[in-house]
């Protein structure tokens, strides 16, 4: 009797996380729903879509469409201060004490179920959203090992600026705007000899708010960090990662999630799909620029 009670749990349990994933997953695309839905009520309030990131600490879009995820109280607490480019002002990053009150708050709208979703850096929160940085890496060159810059709806806004809908020319159907991300493991670990945080997720931190295309999802190719202090791999379950840019391989991170097979992405139009590690490489990429003026046909993704 035992044994056939055995048998009938190791038959049950996989359909059981089957239909636990699966739920988990239908609750992340409808966070991405939501995201997309506070993108096009912040860009009809604003004429634009908020900034990606404003330089490295100074807020990214996380904090900019607070106000359309019913988070008005969390906004009306963070102090933007200055940031780099107005010497004169006063620097409040996200680390500083009049806005840790919305730093160390995890926004429930931003974290998939999916992940552990308890990572922290310090005591601050990573989250799974990142917005879409285009198709080469995070400084968005003109072009990346022959790779041409085809446009991004986000980037960083002291050096591009914001942009609207209306500069998408491929498309609001054919682009991303949103991608999964994972919240980097392990808190504060010694790897070889460095002491390391995994700081991939933390999107209040401009290098980790937005993703990149240069990669397929879920790649095995490494993310790149800019330094070894945030990057933890190999441990535990984290994708890999390498803590040292070159010219053919700056900063960047793929969009990866801890789904099997794929990633959940939020589109221009307010969609949200789930899209194959399948995926071909130039389809992604394609699907990543504003302005590249590739032709994709919706069967190909």
């Amino acid at each position: 009797m035992i044994a056939i009670i055995a048998v009938l749990i190791a038959l049950l349990l996989p359909a059981v996380q089957s239909a636990r994933e699966a739920a988990r997953r239908a609750q992340c695309i409808n966070n991405l729903k939501q995201i997309g839905l506070a993108m096009h009520n912040y860009e009809s309030t604003n004429a634009s879509l908020p900034p990606g990131r404003n330089s490295c600490c100074w807020g990214t879009w996380i904090v900019f469409v607070l106000p359309y995820v019913e988070g008005n109280p969390m906004y009306n607490a963070w102090n933007f201060g200055s940031s780099k480019s107005d010497p004169g002002g006063v620097l409040l990053t996200y680390g500083s004490a009049p806005n840790t009150t919305v730093s160390r708050t995890r926004v429930t709208a931003y974290t998939c179920p999916s992940d552990i979703p308890n990572a922290l850096y310090s005591t601050m929160p990573m989250y799974n959203y990142a917005v879409n940085y285009g198709n080469t890496s995070l400084s968005q060159p003109a072009t990346l090992n022959g790779v041409p810059f085809g446009g991004a709806p986000f980037s960083d806004l002291l050096t591009n600026g914001v942009f609207s809908f209306q500069t998408i020319t491929d498309g609001l159907s054919n682009t991303l705007m949103v991608g999964e991300v994972v919240q980097g493991q392990g808190g504060a670990v010694t790897l070889n000899g460095v002491s390391t945080t995994d700081i991939r997720g933390f999107v209040c931190w401009g290098d980790a708010s937005g993703f990149e295309a240069y990669q397929a999802p879920n790649s095995s190719f490494p993310d790149v960090i800019y330094t070894p202090a945030h990057c933890a791999y190999p441990y535990l379950n984290n994708p890999p990662c390498t803590g040292t840019p070159t010219s053919t391989a700056p900063s960047m991170c793929g969009s990866r999630s801890r789904h099997p097979g794929g990633v959940n992405v939020a589109m221009c139009d307010g969609s949200a799909r789930f899209i194959k590690n399948s995926v071909s490489l130039n389809v992604w990429r394609g699907l990543s620029t504003t302005r590249g003026q590739e032709v994709l046909s919706s069967d190909s993704y």
